[in-house]
């Protein structure tokens, strides 16, 4: 048969591992010998499109691999595929359908699949064509990386997963259904090696608890710390499980080769308590700060707004205490009420609502009122506008320290007073700095030199808005003695005096792996 696997990814530069998966599934164990095509699309194009370049292919049987962010193009999809493809078999799977598999055989589907499919697709497959096809049972390990994989990839964001499962049961989420297994530490390293020379920019691993395993994982560490790359590795890890060795490990990695994403979720006990969340939040906090420290290491924080038990100012101390931590990003996401999660099947006694098409997002609850939600919404937007992006980042930490105003105040501050959509970062700046001025105890000179060492660390100098331009006589003089410090001609845009009497410029030929910024040089003027 001919059978087209789907992935609809949410950017171009992600790339998709489920359907690489199955493909080598079909590969090593289908007994009748198959025609395979994917098809990576994403939720960027529209269904007319993806269900087009599907319908060019005249398949037998599609495969598409379901998930949150993908889920509401579906039923367009299979609708378009039943019109055109009368007899065509459409296969579902992935979390978003695995538990909610009749709304989908009712809504076009054929079959839907529950959990990994890389053995029971191809028993599915050979079952379509032979009626006493055998039921599988080898637990071998499954490489995706075939050469077609490779050549698919082309420089995109590649995945890896070392490990399936997870040891913790948090009530939202899915990981901890399945036990947990780890593919062998040989092939992992192959596997690894390759994708890291593939081309690829960034590698990021999938495993749920990367470190629950900490022997491993510094094993891993080290293989990765042991040849030379362009490639970024990320990993998902719980910071209590760090020991000295990983984070002593840790903190010799080359600058920007290792990315951490930490999921925090909340710092108040009762609601982590609720969610079956095991976290020992001091021990947390102290590895976050140790592996921040060295300056080597991006480390991504998550929140979770609207968790049971938490209200507006409990998660307000969260956001504060995460802030105060000096993450390079802090991500304030929002409660999913998933589809085979305990929480979702504790939610009418919980007195959780939530939409209920994916994502299944949190609307209100008895601790977060539904006006509560839109305006951490509002604080997020602005959060994602200036830090997580690494914008104003000395500008943010002076109006905090001066104001005193907590830290998610003063985002929904910035969500509420500048405007964002389709506007320029000149004219964002502007605004930020119209708004940071009607602050409390904020010296408007301290401000102007602050956003303007910002905006030459973040743009090289090339963006300045005017009210922060600087036309300082003695600029020139700047420009010319950091000429001499760098050996080579700079811009006039790259240099600047401060209201202090201080000269500075901006490096614009080193940024920082981490940070993605500039360096600043500061000079004193005779």
């Amino acid at each position: 048969m001919k059978v087209t696997l789907v992935a609809i990814n949410t950017k171009y530069v992600h790339s998709s591992l489920a359907v690489w998966y199955l493909a080598s599934g079909i590969a090593a164990h289908c007994q009748q010998k198959h025609e395979v095509e994917i098809i990576e699309a994403t939720i960027n194009q529209s269904g007319a499109q993806i269900a087009e370049c599907i319908i060019a292919q005249k398949p037998d049987v599609v495969g598409i691999s379901a998930y949150i962010w993908n889920a509401g193009m579906l039923p367009e999809i299979i609708a378009l595929l039943r019109n055109y493809l009368p007899s065509v078999i459409i296969v579902l799977g992935g979390p978003e359908v695995a538990h909610n598999a009749q709304y989908w055989l009712d809504n076009g589907a054929n079959h839907v699949i529950h959990g990994p499919g890389e053995h029971s697709f191809a028993e599915f497959l050979d079952a379509l064509v032979q009626d006493d096809a055998p039921v599988i049972r080898s637990a071998k390990y499954f490489n995706p990386y075939s050469e077609d994989y490779f050549k698919a990839l082309s420089g995109r964001i590649a995945y890896i997963e070392t490990s399936r499962g997870c040891p913790f049961a948090c009530s939202y989420c899915l990981s901890g259904e399945s036990e947990l297994a780890f593919v062998p530490l040989h092939l992992a390293k192959e596997q690894i090696k390759k994708l890291a020379f593939s081309g690829t920019r960034t590698l990021k691993f999938v495993d749920r608890t990367f470190n629950c395993d900490i022997q491993r994982a510094c094993d891993i560490w080290e293989y990765v710390l042991s040849f030379e790359s362009e490639c970024c590795f990320h990993f998902e890890v719980a910071a209590d499980l760090f020991d000295e060795r990983s984070l002593a490990l840790l903190s010799r990695a080359a600058p920007g080769r290792i990315q951490l994403e930490i999921g925090l979720q909340s710092f108040y006990e009762p609601t982590l308590s609720a969610v079956l969340r095991k976290t020992d939040l001091e021990k947390a906090e102290k590895n976050i700060r140790r592996i921040i420290a060295p300056g080597n290491i991006h480390v991504h924080v998550d929140l979770i707004a609207g968790l049971p038990y938490e209200n507006l100012a409990a998660f307000e101390q969260s956001f504060g205490r995460a802030y105060a931590l000096g993450a390079h990003k802090l991500q304030l996401g929002f409660l999913k009420v998933l589809h085979g999660s305990r929480l979702r099947s504790e939610a009418q006694m919980l007195g959780l609502v939530y939409q209920k098409m994916p994502p299944y997002e949190i609307i209100c609850s008895p601790w977060m009122s539904e006006s509560d939600l839109n305006l951490l919404k509002i604080a997020e937007n602005a959060l994602q506008h200036t830090y997580n992006q690494g914008r104003f980042l000395s500008a943010l930490e002076y109006v905090l320290t001066v104001s005193q105003l907590p830290a998610l105040t003063l985002f929904y501050g910035i969500g509420k007073a500048v405007f964002h959509e389709a506007t320029s970062l000149d004219s964002y700046a502007a605004q930020l700095y119209q708004y940071f001025r009607t602050l409390p105890n904020v010296k408007e000179e301290k401000l102007k030199d602050n956003m303007l060492c910002d905006l030459l660390q973040m743009t090289k100098g090339k963006s300045m808005p005017d009210v922060l331009k600087n036309y300082h006589k003695k600029r020139k003089q700047v420009a010319e003695l950091a000429s001499k410090m760098l050996a080579r001609p700079i811009c006039a845009n790259e240099a600047a005096m401060l209201t202090n009497g201080q000269g500075v410029y901006v490096d614009s030929q080193e940024q920082d792996p981490v940070t993605g910024l500039y360096p600043l040089y500061f000079l004193e003027l005779r």
